[in-house]
């Protein structure tokens, strides 16, 4: 007897999870791995976070909140944004998620209907295009290089033919760690708004960057349309904690929370209440933000004497992503033989852009400086 499968779930992996899962093989077996290819903070959470949990562990009931988060917790992100960038954000418009993924879920199944025209950079993060595939949204991959900074812009959206009803846009992005200017983000999100295309603005990476902060969507005047969408897991390091949030326009509002209601009932409590703490831990956080430049500095020092020298420009997150293009067409054998022959774990390129991916890889140097500079030796004596 034969069983219908639904299509929809039918997409390409995370390439990445399959690259940790060889690392981790290996591991078991008794190899010296490093990690380059994991896109997470290294070590605990901070330690008010930790603290926090503790103490609601035994003086709370932990059950559901809202389905929106905490008010306590959308006060505190409004505070956020009064704090960080100046503006003011109505904490009615934030929503608390579970994770960034699931805001991104939310977003896309609020704002876009199945036929609908996404634009989504190549290379970029790979679950906005296989999310909208299984939502049956037609993600159009827009092929973004060192003419634009590795970023859509407003005048590269201006070039794609056919009616767009979105994009999503991530500055920091990921695989790069390239950035829009904040004259480039306002000319986007008005773009935006006089076109009638939904911009959905990933701004995980915020506070991770070096030499200019992130501009950010949420607040904007010129852009009350726009969905912004932002995680505790990078710049706060709390990856499995599981907690992001949204800022949402008016429109969407509503349509949001019930759709939040009905998949997720509400976000983890425990994870909320500790996260209102880590608004009070910027000193360590900024303490990691500096590692990661030192880790950065360490890579763009060595990696162009092991032969990674075609970067792109790494103004924020923890990633370098390289073209490899002269010494390989297939860069998912290529890290799989790094892998194998050193011990280093990066991830190839095709789990970021199915159009050049096979001639790119992305290293992440979210871990320690030692790993950093161990990787950085074996890489120079590998030979290709």
């Amino acid at each position: 007897m034969s069983f219908k499968a639904a299509e929809r779930g039918a997409i390409a992996p995370f390439i990445v999870m399959d690259v940790m899962r060889a690392a981790a093989a290996r591991e078991a077996q008794g190899a010296d791995i490093i990690h380059l290819e994991v896109g997470q903070p290294s070590g605990q959470a901070p330690s008010g976070v930790r603290e926090a949990a503790a103490r609601a562990v035994g003086a709370e009931p932990l059950g559901y909140t809202l389905a929106l988060g905490r008010d306590s917790l959308r006060e505190a992100i409004a505070r956020h944004y009064r704090q960080a960038y100046g503006r003011s954000v109505a904490p009615e418009r934030i929503c608390v998620t579970t994770g960034s993924s699931a805001g991104f879920l939310l977003a896309f199944l609020a704002a876009f209907a199945p036929g609908d025209r996404v634009a989504v950079a190549a290379p970029g993060y790979p679950a906005y295009r296989n999310i909208l595939q299984a939502l049956g949204v037609d993600c159009v991959l827009v092929p973004v290089g060192p003419d634009s900074r590795w970023q859509i812009t407003a005048q590269v959206l201006a070039r794609i033919e056919g009616k767009l009803d979105g994009v999503v846009v991530a500055s920091p992005s990921n695989p790069t760690g390239s950035m829009l200017s904040a004259a480039e983000v306002a000319e986007l999100a008005a773009w935006c708004e006089s076109n009638g295309v939904r911009l959905i603005s990933d701004e995980i990476y915020h506070g991770i960057t070096y030499g200019r902060a992130a501009a950010t969507v949420a607040g904007m005047a010129t852009s009350p349309h726009a969905v912004v969408i932002n995680s505790f897991s990078k710049y706060y390091a709390m990856t499995g904690w599981r907690l992001g949030w949204m800022v949402l326009p008016e429109d969407l509002a509503r349509s949001v929370e019930c759709l939040a209601q009905n998949l997720y009932i509400s976000p983890p409590t425990l994870s909320q209440v500790a996260a209102e703490a880590v608004f009070d831990c910027l000193d360590e956080l900024e303490a990691r933000v500096a590692a990661y430049r030192a880790n950065r500095d360490i890579l763009l020092n060595a990696l162009p004497e092991a032969g990674f020298d075609r970067l792109a420009p790494s103004d924020g997150a923890f990633y370098l992503y390289a073209d490899v293009s002269e010494r390989t067409e297939d860069s998912r054998e290529f890290c799989a033989r790094m892998l194998a022959e050193t011990g280093v774990a990066c991830t190839p390129g095709v789990d970021f852009d199915p159009l050049e991916g096979r001639r790119t890889l992305r290293f992440s140097y979210a871990g320690s400086a030692e790993h950093m500079a161990e990787a950085a030796k074996r890489l120079k004596a590998w030979k290709t």
